[in-house]
Formats: C-alpha cells, structure tokens, sequence
C-alpha cells in the first residue's frame, strides 16, 4: 500500500518502522520542523525525520496547513492512506479528503476518554488503571474520528508517564500495522465515538506541576507519575525549587504541607500523607531523598517551604 506518514516524536518512530517493515511503500514522510534543543540551542531534527533520512524516505516539514501548498503535494504522492501519529498539527479538510482510504490517527487513550495532546500524562494523574490505543479514521475534530481498533492495557500502580509512554509507542505500532492490513482487506468496520463519554487531555504546563498538599496524598502521588519525565512535579525548600520525581503514599496526618518524619521526608497532605524517595533541588543533581537529607535539617512540624 502506497502511505504518506506524518509524525514527529519518539512516540511515532515504532509506528513508522512498523510500516516499513510490513512492506508499504511509504511515499513521504512529514513531520514538525526543527528545533533549537539544549542549553547551546543546537537545531536539532525530530525522531520521525531522522528514522525516514535513514531509509531514504523524502521528508518534508511544512510550517503552513491551509494554504493549499500541502494539498497539491499530497495530491501529487497520490497515497492510499495518510497515516498520523503524534504529528502535532490538526489536518484541514481538504487533506483529510485526498486519500481514498482515508487519513488514519493512532492515538494514546482508549477514546473517546483524553482527547487531545496529553492522553497518557493525564490518564496518570487522574489514577486511571487502564489506558490504550486507539486508531480511527480522521475527522475535522480534535480526535473524534470513528474508531477502527482498540487495544487495551493495564496502568501499574508505581507506572510514571515516562514509563506508560515506552509501553504504549510499540503498542500503537502493532494497532496501526493492524489497522491498515484490516482495512486493506475491507474486514474492519468503523465506529462511531459516544459524545456523551468523551474527556479531553490538554497539554501539560509547568503552572500545574506544583503540589497542593492540601489535596489528598493519593491524588498528588498521581500527579507526580503523571508530570514524570516532564515537566516534573515542584515544591520549595528552603527558599529553593524542589523537584520531585517519585514519592510514596503512606498513613499520617498533620498540617498540609508541614513535616511529620524528618527522616524519611514524610509530608502531611489533606489525607494521609507523602514520603518523596526522589528528589532534585535546584541547582543540585537528582538523588534519592535519603541521600538528598544527609546534612540537612528538617524540623517535624514546621512547614516543607518554611524551614
């Protein structure tokens, strides 16, 4: 099958393989334009082009959508499918019509639950125990296409956003080499999302990231799995930014936000409380807490950023 693909991060590298190694003939290959990445702002290309460049696959990485350029190049690769995965951008219409077989999108959520551009991070926060992949065929809406194929997994109850993200990129590989081979074979029958049900999955921001130990330890515990690797959940300590990038519900009770172990930096939260196991303070490396206290003074029930 003769397939344009679009996709930018690490996310959508498995999925390109996959149809590469199925044997497709991938006709093109768009993805995000290049960025300025690091502390030396060096311009550096996505996963998706670097893997198409290896296979000598032509890239292209287009900065408009809707004034007509792209249209009559996709028009002139002339695909059976436009396959999208994490690509970044909304298709206009006039794109998502070209393709005879329509434009397919893998996405990370079993939808119509986490619409939109942070599906796994939120499914994390909000203690979901069971996320997936969906593919379906796309529509003008921001993810509401009539879904093709579902698979499911289980959450871990320790599993970061990080972690789910490695898990579900090779899944969404296989939904997708699956989905084209169904619909190649015209055994895949199309079905509508249920609106009453659907969720949405903005994009994370650094504002949400500092903890309210106000809120129940349960419930910030999530927040950190789901703000890992980025942008990581904050607090202070002693007048400085403290990242924390894993911590442990556990019994307790106290003013939020003031120490009950000095020991083990054991929190008091809303309800119950929270023991961070990994930290980072500004200007410093990460550590586990236990090496991060060594020197350090902490006093039970004074507050976490008043010490």
């Amino acid at each position: 099958m003769k397939i344009v693909f679009m996709g930018t991060p690490d996310f959508a590298v498995p999925s390109l393989q996959a149809l590469i190694d199925a044997g497709h003939e991938i006709a093109a290959v768009y993805t995000q334009p290049d960025k300025p990445v690091g502390r030396r702002q060096e311009l550096t290309a996505p996963p998706v082009k670097e893997l198409a460049l290896e296979y000598g696959i032509p890239v292209y990485q287009p900065t408009k959508m809707r004034d007509g350029t792209l249209a009559e190049q996709l028009r002139q690769l002339a695909p059976d499918l436009i396959a999208v995965v994490a690509y970044g951008r909304l298709l206009p219409k006039e794109i998502l019509e070209i393709p005879p077989m329509g434009c397919i999108n893998v996405h990370a959520s079993l939808l119509p639950k986490y619409r939109g551009a942070g599906p796994i991070q939120w499914a994390v926060i909000n203690g979901e125990k069971e996320t997936g992949i969906t593919t379906m065929h796309m529509a003008e809406g921001l993810d509401t296409g009539d879904i093709l194929l579902v698979a499911k997994t289980p959450i871990g109850e320790e599993e970061t956003a990080g972690e789910l993200f490695d898990r579900l990129a090779p899944l969404g590989a296989d939904c997708l080499k699956k989905t084209v081979q169904a619909l190649a074979q015209g055994r895949i029958a199309p079905v509508k999302q249920d609106e009453s049900k659907a969720t949405n999955a903005p994009m994370l921001n650094k504002e949400m990231a500092v903890l309210d130990f106000t809120k129940p330890a349960q419930d910030l515990y999530n927040l950190i799995r789901g703000l890992n690797p980025w942008p990581v959940a904050v607090t202070e300590f002693q007048g400085k930014r403290l990242k924390v990038f894993a911590a442990q519900v556990q019994p307790g009770s106290g003013e939020p936000g003031t120490v009950l172990d000095a020991q083990q930096f054991v929190i008091a939260c809303g309800q119950d409380a929270l023991r961070f196991t990994e930290v980072q303070l500004e200007g410093s490396r990460r550590m586990s807490a236990e090496e991060f206290l060594r020197g350090k003074q902490i006093i039970v029930g004074k507050s976490l950023t008043g010490n």
